[in-house]
Parts: C-alpha cells; structure tokens; sequence
C-alpha cells in the first residue's frame, strides 16, 4: 500500500517515552525489527498528536479534516536492501476520527482504533487522556512546558533527544496481516521540540506486566512539539 502524500499541520504532538529493558523489548517485536538501544536502553513511547487541515496534497483548497490520534512506537533498526535503517515500529494506533477508522490499511496506514480523547491545555500545561473504544488501550499524560529533561532520562540534552527522535520519521504500522507492515514518512517544514515536565503518567500497554515485567520500563522524557507544517509521504509495504 502506498497512499497519496497528505499534508497539513501538527497542531500539537506530545512524544511521551519510556527507557526498556531491551532484552524485554526484543521480545515483544516481531520480525525484522531489532530495538534501538540508547546507553544500555530500547526507547518505546507513545505518540499524542492533534492533526488540523489533513488533506492531499494534490488538492488546492487551504482546508482539510482534524483529529487527535495516539500512536505506540517503539524506536527500532532492521536490515533492508543490504543497509541497516532506522525508525519505528507501531504495534497500535488510536484516533477519534471515525474516517481515520474505516480508512485504515487504505487512505491511512495500519489498523485505527476508535478512542475518546480528553483535552486540557494553555500555553504551559497540557493534559491529554485517551481511552479506547474496544477498551485495550488506555493512555494519560499531564505535564508542564520546562527546560530541561528529567535527570533519569537516557539521553544527556534536549539537543540529543531533539535528534534520536528527528531521525525516527519513518514509521511502519502493524496490519491484519502479522508479516506485513504499511510504511509511512513524517517530512516536517521545521523541527523543534520543548521538554514537559511530566506530573503524571499512564500507559495501559507499558504497564501491562505480561508484556513487560515489574521493573524492566522506566518513564524517561516527554517532549512537545507546536505548530509544525508537515507532509506524510507513503512508504512501500515492507514484508517478513
């Protein structure tokens, strides 16, 4: 599957992550994906983003659709054509557009599931909760614009994360299909990114012990993102 490039803006994208245990990370990958792993650790997170004006890019008119979506990604590596790549794995996505929903897999990449998204924020605190229709997916964050990142956090400066996730744009999607991942590339017109000072989080899929056992997920960072004008431009399905 490859979709028509589609463009608008990134109204706002909150990337909440998590430091893994990468051993623990390896196994909840499927194949070809191997973890990323930054001073000893797999980097795994969840993507908060509220979409505005989506359309594509073929059409002229300035106006399009919006949405708040959350995707899991998980930063990973895999040889292909010979050559290692980097990128994410995204094992779920969730959105509160019912389009987004029945466009899985055709118009957009990989399976979305209907969600309820709650919203509260200013210029300096933001607050969003996510819970799924089907009930398999919760996610919660709250924080606060800042400075600096955690000091538990893997990375030593916002310019080093800024960068590790800035090269993760490709991003490939799980499907109905368990070898088959649809593939997408996030182009943005400028990067830049803020630290939250996270005052509370939740994620029903990192803290699912089955998944990953007491211990081995540690939040690491939560970065913000405003106002971007961006592309996503269709990827070549890639097949185990």
């Amino acid at each position: 599957m490859r979709i028509p490039v589609i463009k608008g803006t990134i109204d706002r994208r909150i990337l909440t992550n998590f430091h893994i245990d990468p051993d623990v990370m390896s196994r909840n990958l499927p194949a070809p994906f191997r973890p990323k792993i930054v001073r000893g650790k797999a980097i795994g997170g969840i993507c908060l983003i509220r979409l505005k004006g989506i359309r594509p890019k073929i059409f002229l008119f300035p106006w399009g659709i919006g949405s708040e979506n959350a995707a899991h990604r998980i930063a990973v590596e895999w040889e292909q054509d010979g050559e290692t790549k980097e990128g994410v794995f995204v094992p779920r996505r969730d959105t509160d557009s019912r389009l987004n929903v029945y466009s899985g897999g055709t118009l957009f990449p990989g399976i979305h599931h209907l969600a309820d998204f709650e919203v509260e924020e200013n210029e300096r605190r933001f607050s969003v909760t996510m819970k799924s229709a089907d009930a398999d997916a919760k996610v919660h964050v709250d924080g606060v614009v800042t400075a600096e990142l955690p000091q538990s956090s893997v990375f030593q400066s916002v310019e080093e994360a800024s960068e590790f996730f800035e090269r993760g744009s490709v991003g490939y999607s799980a499907t109905n299909k368990r070898s088959r991942f649809d593939g997408l590339e996030l182009k943005c017109s400028s990067w830049s990114v803020s630290p939250l000072e996270v005052e509370s989080v939740e994620s029903s899929y990192f803290e699912d012990e089955v998944r990953f056992p007491k211990g081995s997920v540690e939040f690491d960072c939560a970065l913000l993102m405003r106002d971007i004008e961006h592309e996503w431009h269709g990827l070549d399905d890639l097949c185990c």
